[in-house]
């Protein structure tokens, strides 16, 4: 690695870290805790690289990035943040990062990233200020720093402008409604309305017409799509193939499973091409149990901005948060932290209150489609039989073997590194391969590697 790195962080540990890092990768350093000076460095000319934090004492790093592009365009710039929220990956996004990594961050995984960006220029032009400014998303619990989360984050920045239909799917109560929302929000079609439609609104022989005079070229969401009636499906279908030059952005969510249903013919195929332009799916709280206490934390903070009063969990009670399965996902975990705001008598809510709280939940439902006693090698065939079923009568595209491999790669590496606290060895030694084999899969699928022991 060769280059200059201006490296600004607050966190005296950090700049520390990634000054030693990258000294002994051949770079050389400049490392400040100050925004102004870091801006003054890029003025001089100085640095092939910036490694930036988002909140700095003196200024916000994401607000200075159309600074550095307009100074120097073609500067890569990679942020890093403990703010871990959608907000914060989609301004990195807007704004040209080259890279955003969340905090705690994993210091090879940076270092990869830091590799790439000195050795490639950013392909995409700089951009201005936002025309229209960002409204406040504090109160947006779309917060996580798991990998599937931060992956999420990532996919929404890349498509929140690209004119195709999204799909969204997710168990009831994960945030498919936000996620669809947050895509409008910070898209360039924010100043256009933004409007949820019912099968209801498509009824009708001006329903559809009506529907696209009230989006006006915003944004059109069809919630639960998956529980529209074949006839209503089939106006969206007309509607979608006659949409006008201004039409507005398709989005669409569902909690069932809409691959399934258009394979055993309960709904339609053409509206399925349709809207699956870009499948986004949300994890439910249980497959995302580091978030839990992020999340407990954002919703009780809220509830102390709202006048509920400054509650916290004590160690106890968040352990047994974490160990919850919340069928009802974050939903139900927001409303439970809710009526512990109001309920609890002291300012630390103990595990005697939480468990009191979830008593009054309703039991647990198995999740529907969940085949738990299903062998692997069954879910795989019926998957891949699908997919072929999908194309018609057409075949896929050459190289599926590879692209299946990979599909299945993917996540058996990433599991068995979180089950391993990311230790490598042990990961190996678990996958039963070679630690040689297990690093080049891991650059190959662009794994990100996450210690047990973070560094803050």
């Amino acid at each position: 690695m060769d280059g200059t790195v201006l490296v600004a962080d607050d966190d005296r540990t950090i700049r520390t870290v990634l000054t030693q890092a990258l000294t002994r990768a051949g770079c050389r350093v400049h490392a400040t805790s100050s925004l102004v000076t870091l801006l003054r460095w890029v003025e001089e000319g100085k640095g092939d690289l910036v490694i930036s934090d988002v909140v700095m004492p003196d200024g916000n790093g994401i607000e200075a990035l159309p600074k550095i592009a307009a100074e120097r365009p073609g500067l890569p710039v990679i942020v890093i943040s403990a703010q871990n929220t959608i907000m914060t990956a989609i301004q990195a996004a807007e704004a040209e990062a080259f890279d955003y990594l969340p905090k705690p961050f994993d210091l090879p995984d940076l270092m990869k990233r830091a590799a790439r960006a000195l050795d490639q220029k950013r392909r995409r032009a700089p951009v201005a200020e936002p025309a229209h400014p960002r409204a406040p998303a504090d109160d947006l619990p779309l917060v996580g720093r798991t990998p599937a989360m931060q992956a999420l984050y990532r996919l929404v920045a890349r498509v929140m402008n690209a004119d195709l239909p999204v799909l969204i799917t997710g168990e009831s109560g994960t945030g498919k409604s936000l996620i669809a929302r947050a895509i409008h929000d910070f898209s360039d079609r924010r100043t256009l309305p933004f409007v949820t439609a019912q099968a209801a609104d498509l009824h009708g022989m001006e329903g559809p017409s009506a529907l696209l005079a009230r989006a006006r070229g915003g944004t059109l969401v069809f919630d639960e799509i998956g529980d529209f009636d074949d006839e209503t499906q089939g106006r969206i279908v007309r509607m979608l193939d006659a949409l006008p030059a201004n039409a507005p952005r398709i989005i669409a969510t569902s909690q069932e499973d809409l691959a399934r249903k258009t394979e055993a013919g309960q709904f339609r195929k053409d509206l399925f091409y349709r809207l699956s332009g870009v499948t986004l799916t949300v994890p439910p709280l249980r497959e995302r149990v580091e978030d839990i206490p992020l999340l407990a934390s954002h919703f009780l903070a809220r509830d102390a901005r709202d006048g509920l009063g400054a509650k916290t969990l004590r160690p106890d009670a968040t352990d047994l948060v974490r160990q919850y399965p919340w069928p009802g996902n974050v939903r139900q975990l927001e409303n439970t932290l809710r009526r512990l705001a109001v309920t609890a008598p002291e300012a630390e809510i103990g595990r005697a209150e939480v468990e009191a709280a979830l008593g009054a939940q309703p039991a647990p439902r198995p999740q529907t489609g969940a085949a738990t006693d299903e062998q692997l090698s069954a879910a795989i065939g019926r998957h891949l039989q699908r997919y072929f079923d999908l194309h018609g009568g057409a075949l896929p595209p050459p190289g599926l073997y590879d692209r299946i491999l990979r599909e299945m790669e993917l996540p058996l590496i990433e599991i068995a590194l979180d089950a391993t606290g990311g230790n490598q060895a042990r990961c190996a030694d678990l996958l039963g391969i070679n630690r040689n084999t297990l690093r080049k899969k891991i650059t190959d699928l662009d794994i990100r590697v996450t210690r047990r022991r973070k560094l803050m």
